[in-house]
């Protein structure tokens, strides 16, 4: 049961990269940290490399495992065979879509990968009506025979949608049970997303059950590899789950690393004293960047691929720029970098296997790296390799090594900017009130220079912060989302009703936590409603409040929401309730953080050496600061790299960074406070 990681006495997060596998290791008091090289064809290799020791050891382990198996699948279309179930004249619903256009003046028509072909999309004659009343039933006959022509296509995995089964899930049940008894894995819609819109219910079913026999295999050699320990699976929506759930609902796993990263820089970003921060998680294959302003935010509407989901998830967007995106030169002749990505294997030309150039190579190229304390010396890497890739790329665009190595850092900067943007300026946020978090083996590098260009007037980069994702995978809870469809106007429901079908959910969240292991005290129930304007298309998420004396107070929540984010709001205009939501925490015992009290002098030692280090038209003499033996109250000023064993971070001349009482490193403008 996950209620049983309390009497753990060993407790490890895993985030799995496309470069690295990192572990955090929490046993007898003390946090410990490593990283290996991630085994992209089969990610379990690095994950039972990195835990030799630890599954060897007879003491109670609880691991959490922030996994990349969903998403590579996803990005590399690498699913199962799969098949569709649907009322029967609704089978080409999936691949009708919305039939909007994310390339609007594009001249070429947009294609679109078949999730299911036509030959294994299947209708089942029923009818449930919008209102919930079963016109007509499922015939179980009909439906055996329907499971024996899907088992002779071959399918793995059955995607099971039947109209309105939201509203009443009895037809989808009965016909759900004779799939399974045929021995098919079913991915049914009514558990996975009661929810209205056809499409996006088809969408996201028919996307888990392309999942469910990738992660089912994967979980189960996992699950054989670390024998007796206790396994958890970190969702997208900032919890974690059984293995046994992750088989069941993979989709929900399909940002588990970035969600690991997000949870943790919320806790150490809050402790530091900046609860309004951006997360930048740059690693070596993507960034990840999330808004966090006091809590972290979810939501209900995203796109991996060319897949649109429809789930409770934290607000991350991603982009293919990372410490192993290769810098090339286009058909035009101009300089590109990413989304390609070098990865572990052969991974950037310092490395010793490959010779492109990539964002790491312009680093250390730069003298923005230490290439003798890489991975804290325990890892060789070749200046001169990068050099040379840096150097062939210089001669086709007719630049010198040093300015070509400026480009590819630029590019790759602006890259990551409009990530930023992405998640704060079109969503009606002005990046200046937040703080860069950067984390992740490459942010640190980078991160000053970015919060330089979009006005942010503080960074903080947190201890560990080549780690911070499977750190935060320490901080997670078990968190399970619950939703049900009302379509009612405000006028048509009162207080006392809305409080009657939260209880209804509540009730079920409860019962789902107690088979967990976990006592109805140790939950936290939040409750939500998804509000529109009547003849509005999509709604927005308001927390429900009810106010002493009108009753009503989440309307206003909704105005206020609606105003901050489209510029407009009109208060006597009838507000649609679409769904109400619970989102069910079972509070679990933390990491505690250890706060250092005191201001010390600064150890003559953690200045290692002095390097060139290039930036802007100038190259500086910079420090190369060993992290380790920075002290609360220590400060360094740039040009200056301070390093330690699995990130560096770079301070530009004009900047100087401060160490808190947590280790973090809190930068400004020189001068400023």
């Amino acid at each position: 049961m996950e209620g049983r990681h309390r009497s753990s006495s060993i407790r490890v997060g895993v985030d799995t990269g496309g470069t690295f596998t990192d572990f955090v290791i929490w046993r007898e008091g003390l946090l410990s940290n490593r990283k290996v090289l991630s085994t992209p064809g089969d990610p379990s290799r690095a994950i039972f490399e990195g835990l030799a020791d630890i599954l060897a050891d007879p003491e109670a382990v609880f691991i959490v495992h922030g996994t990349t198996v969903a998403i590579n699948a996803l990005l590399q279309r690498k699913g199962g065979r799969i098949a569709l179930v649907t009322t029967a004249g609704f089978e080409d619903v999936l691949a009708i879509g919305r039939q909007t256009r994310r390339s609007l003046y594009a001249l070429q028509p947009e294609t679109r990968f078949e999730l299911v072909p036509a030959e294994r999309r299947f209708g089942l004659r029923e009818r449930t009506l919008a209102s919930g009343r079963i016109e007509r039933p499922v015939s179980r006959a009909e439906a055996r025979r329907l499971a024996a022509r899907i088992r002779a296509s071959g399918a793995e995995a059955v995607a099971l949608c039947l109209l309105h089964s939201y509203a009443n899930p009895k037809n989808e049940e009965t016909a759900a049970a004779e799939l399974a008894r045929a021995g098919l894995l079913v991915s049914v819609s009514s558990r996975l997303l009661p929810e209205y819109r056809e499409f996006e219910r088809l969408s996201t079913t028919a996307t888990n059950a392309y999942l469910m026999p990738v992660m089912d295999r994967y979980l189960g050699q996992l699950d054989r590899g670390i024998g007796q320990a206790e396994l958890r699976i970190m969702q997208s929506n900032e919890g974690y789950i059984s293995p046994a759930r992750a088989r069941l609902e993979p989709i929900k796993t399909a940002l588990s690393g970035p969600a690991g990263g997000v949870v943790g820089a919320r806790v150490l970003a809050r402790a530091a004293g900046y609860p309004d921060v951006v997360s930048f998680d740059m690693g070596g294959t993507s960034t990840d960047v999330s808004l966090i302003e006091g809590a972290i935010r979810r939501t209900h509407e995203s796109r991996v691929g060319d897949f649109p989901i429809r789930l409770p998830i934290i607000d991350i967007h991603s982009v293919g720029a990372g410490g192993g995106s290769i810098a090339t030169i286009d058909r035009g002749g101009s300089l590109r970098v990413g989304p390609q990505s070098a990865g572990a294997d052969p991974g950037p030309a310092c490395y010793g296997k490959g010779d492109l150039p990539t964002v790491t190579d312009a680093n250390l190229c730069l003298g923005r790296l230490d290439p003798e304390f890489f991975l804290g010396g325990r890892m060789r890497i070749s200046p001169e390799r990068s050099r040379t890739a840096v150097g062939a790329l210089a001669r086709r665009i007719g630049k010198s090594g040093r300015e070509t190595a400026m480009g590819i850092v630029a590019i790759a900067n602006a890259n990551m900017e409009k990530a930023i943007r992405v998640i704060s300026v079109e969503r009606g946020h002005d990046p200046r009130a937040f703080a860069l978090f950067p984390f992740g083996g490459a942010g640190g590098m980078h991160a000053v220079e970015m919060a330089g260009h979009l006005g942010m007037p503080a960074v903080v980069v947190p201890r560990n912060a080549g780690v911070l994702s499977a750190f935060g995978l320490l901080c997670a809870d078990p968190v399970k989302d619950y939703t049900k469809s009302l379509m009612k106007p405000d006028s048509a429901v009162s207080v006392a009703g809305l409080d009657t079908e939260f209880r209804k959910l509540e009730a079920a969240a409860c019962r789902d936590m107690a088979r967990d292991g976990f006592a109805a005290r140790d939950v936290v129930l939040e409750r939500s409603l998804d509000c529109r304007y009547l003849g509005q298309s999509y709604e927005i998420d308001v927390p429900f409040i009810k106010a002493r004396t009108a009753g009503r107070a989440f309307l206003g929540a909704f105005h206020a929401r609606h105003a901050k984010l489209y510029s407009y709001r009109h208060d006597g205009r009838p507000v649609e309730i679409v769904n109400l939501r619970i989102k069910a925490v079972a509070v679990t015992p933390k990491v505690p953080l250890v706060r250092e009290r005191g201001s010390f002098a600064l150890d003559p030692r953690a200045v290692v050496r002095r390097q060139p280090v290039g930036y802007g038209r100038g190259t500086y003499d910079g420090a190369v600061v060993d992290r380790s033996r920075l002290r609360p109250g220590n400060r360094v000023t740039g040009p200056a790299l301070v390093i330690d064993p699995e990130s560096t971070t770079f301070l530009p001349p004009g900047h100087a960074a401060r160490v808190d009482g947590y280790g973090n490193l809190l930068i400004r403008k020189a001068g400023t406070r």
